[in-house]
């Protein structure tokens, strides 16, 4: 299995140019606490932190390269905030291809080292990610770089890699196999919000084809530290915002619109609205899927259920809620850290066990 099991949901790409390593195909669970605590006996969690380099943006590196092995393309210039970057290294190795990586600011060292291990070269861009003017500069040097006939930009956004954010639909065709009665709202996590709008159009294109008899809402999820879309699509506006951001939650850190009016759009015509939460009440929810439901998740990964708990008051007993975990606990180690309180495992003697 792998997302070109579900070719229809994006740009074909020929058998012999497809480089994928089994992404895809990840567990769609039920929770077992906390949505039952919070009056949610039907929330599920869709498991990507599983996908081969910890994280759903393996969808998007594996169309993304996929497409460049088959246009000739052999140097990746890329921009990532860690789990694009640690995807693309990923995949830019098994393609033999050429990775650069501008990476922002704020990134977590285990997935520097990720990428490292990869291969890539990578390359950190004080303030970026936090400053907007810094970041929109970033993305025109980058473009300048991938100019070359051979080279590709590749972005985790519809505005800059849209056949490689075509990869990440398939998730929305997995959890549509998957949902055991329909799926009625999606809770999806936004940085840039690329994420927020394949889901939403994944649903609309099955939504089309009549596989689906409607599109779940997909609700939209964000720090209140990097509110470029989530609290316009809650206000009624039609365009998203720029921001400085203040939000320490890594992979969320994005102070530009990128495809936020797009995603402003989408969730709106599938009856989804937008949802702010603080950093500290995303930590506590990422806390409590380690000490709750065992899932080994970055904070990142917590959003789209913080969101859900903060609205269970007003979501349906018997609605059907599916709450995305997007990327993996071993990426950033520091935030696991926090977590234990820098503790250390004891060293004991044998004779000292049970004590």
């Amino acid at each position: 299995m792998s997302i070109f099991n579900y070719q229809e949901a994006f740009d074909f790409v020929s058998p012999e140019h497809r480089v994928t390593m089994g992404e895809g195909n990840t567990s769609l669970i039920r929770s077992h606490r906390i949505g039952p605590a919070a009056g949610l006996q039907n929330l599920w969690l869709k498991l990507e932190n599983c996908n081969p380099s910890g994280s759903y943006k393996d969808r998007f590196a594996a169309s993304a390269v996929s497409h460049m092995v088959a246009a000739g393309q052999r140097h990746c210039v890329a921009t990532s905030s860690g789990n694009t970057g640690s995807a693309l290294a990923a995949y830019c190795a098994a393609a033999g291809i050429k990775c650069d990586i501008a990476i922002c600011e704020a990134a977590p060292t285990g997935k520097l080292k990720q990428m490292m291990a990869y291969g890539a070269n990578i390359f950190r861009v004080r303030g970026f990610g936090l400053d907007p003017d810094v970041t929109n500069g970033v993305f025109e040097k980058l473009d300048d770089m991938a100019t070359a006939p051979d080279a590709s930009l590749q972005v985790s956004a519809f505005a800059f890699s849209p056949l490689g954010m075509g990869g990440v639909r398939s998730m929305s065709y997995e959890l549509a196999e998957q949902a055991e009665t329909p799926i009625d709202r999606v809770f999806v996590p936004a940085g840039g919000g690329g994420l927020t709008l394949a889901v939403a159009q994944g649903f609309q294109q099955l939504a089309a084809a009549g596989k689906i008899a409607r599109s779940p809402r997909i609700e939209c999820v964000q720090p209140t530290g990097n509110n470029t879309m989530a609290g316009p699509l809650r206000d009624g506006l039609e365009i998203g915002q720029q921001v400085e951001c203040t939000s320490d939650i890594s992979g969320l850190q994005v102070p530009t619109r990128v495809d936020g009016d797009r995603v402003i759009e989408a969730c709106r015509a599938s009856g989804g609205t937008g949802h702010l939460l603080e950093d500290a009440e995303i930590r506590n929810v990422y806390h409590r899927l380690l000490t709750e439901e065992g899932i080994y998740c970055e904070p990142a990964g917590a959003v789209a259920l913080a969101a859900a708990v903060r609205a269970a008051p007003d979501i349906g007993e018997n609605e059907n809620v599916v709450c995305l975990v997007t990327g993996s606990g071993f990426k950033d180690p520091e935030s696991i850290d926090c977590i234990i309180g820098g503790e250390d495992c004891p060293m004991i003697d044998a004779a000292d066990i049970g004590k």
